[in-house]
């Protein structure tokens, strides 16, 4: 009776053959439906890209300087004045801030999409570092007749901004730094913010998850930018974030992010050779820059610079505080 119970060993056998195909099967299963997933995911956002493009047209004129497709708005009359974003924006932050429109009044006006960012190429053929964006401009300038320009920087604008004072004096008259990142620090919200710039993983990064991800962080992001100040309505209202969430900015976005610490390092072994006017407005509760004392730091190494430090402000102090930033920018001399 014991035997006749007792399973074969072709049964065995059998046995084992099906408990090792069975994982197999399953991992290969769930691959594809990974696979489903991660492809619709990217249909949906490649979808909504377009539709963020065509809710978004360009607002001025294109020019292409080396191959590279600019998209710029010009705007008033007089001496010449260009404005930078910061990284994650585009022209339309200058625009809902009134800044441009005001500054338009008594100066010509031109504000640039950064490569990568709003409607503006970022060829993957050049590192798209500071320098690099710094001779774009240069040339831009001069296909432009901007005849040594007053150049405002936000943010990442402000570095692109000092990388024309230093490497190329000639092309400007002096520089306003709004929000800027002078020296470098640790940061390890850079590792996170840079993953979509990695090659790969990162290209999947950002044609899936990233877009949903930055969607469901938007809240939040606003609310640290703006900190200590409350996120202004006309912001909520008016700026196109559904263009920074598309796969072509968020890796603009991110490369920028992962240069930003040894950009920073680069041009502080330079700050020495700055003779130009140098005006540096800060928020007093920048959350960005995250270190309060790299404005300070910076103003006191340049003997030429002028200092603005605005109570109860954050990194988007031209939003919360614009008048006070408008005046800083009429108020800087000219070389």
């Amino acid at each position: 009776m014991n035997e006749a119970k007792a399973p074969s060993k072709a049964k065995q056998r059998a046995s084992r053959s099906n408990n090792g195909a069975a994982p197999l099967w399953k991992w290969g299963a769930a691959g594809a439906a990974a696979g489903a997933v991660l492809g619709g995911t990217a249909l949906f956002n490649r979808s909504r890209a377009k539709r963020a493009e065509r809710n978004n047209p360009p607002l001025g004129s294109f020019l292409s300087i080396r191959g590279t497709r600019l998209h710029y708005v010009e705007r008033g009359e007089g001496e010449p004045l260009v404005l930078l974003h910061g990284n994650g924006t585009m022209i339309e932050d200058w625009i809902i801030s009134g800044v441009l429109d005001e500054l338009a009044k008594t100066h010509r006006v031109v504000a640039f999409d950064r490569p990568g960012f709003g409607h503006s190429e970022r060829p993957r053929s050049r590192i798209w570092t500071p320098t690099a964006q710094a001779e774009l401009l240069a040339e831009a300038f001069a296909e432009l007749g901007l005849e040594k320009p007053l150049v405002v920087g936000h943010s990442f604008g402000a570095v692109v901004a000092l990388a024309l004072a230093i490497h190329h004096p000639q092309a400007v008259s002096g520089i306003v730094l709004i929000g800027g990142y002078y020296y470098p620090s640790v940061r390890g919200d850079v590792l996170l913010v840079a993953q979509p710039a990695v090659p790969g993983i990162g290209d999947v990064m950002r044609h899936t998850i990233s877009p949903l991800l930055g969607s469901a962080l938007a809240p939040r992001i606003n609310a640290k930018i703006f900190s200590p100040a409350q996120v202004p309505e006309h912001w909520t209202r008016e700026f196109p974030m559904e263009m920074a969430l598309r796969p072509s900015q968020i890796r603009a976005e991110a490369a920028e992010a992962a240069m930003m610490i040894p950009a920073a390092a680069g041009l502080a072994a330079r700050h020495g050779e700055l003779t130009l006017p140098v005006t540096i407005v800060a928020g007093e509760g920048d959350a960005i820059v995250a270190t309060a004392s790299q404005p300070q730091l910076f103003h006191q190494a340049l003997p030429q610079s002028r200092y603005v430090e605005l109570k109860g402000a954050g990194h988007m102090v031209h939003h919360t505080a614009s008048d006070a930033v408008i005046a800083a920018i009429r108020e800087t001399p000219r070389q």
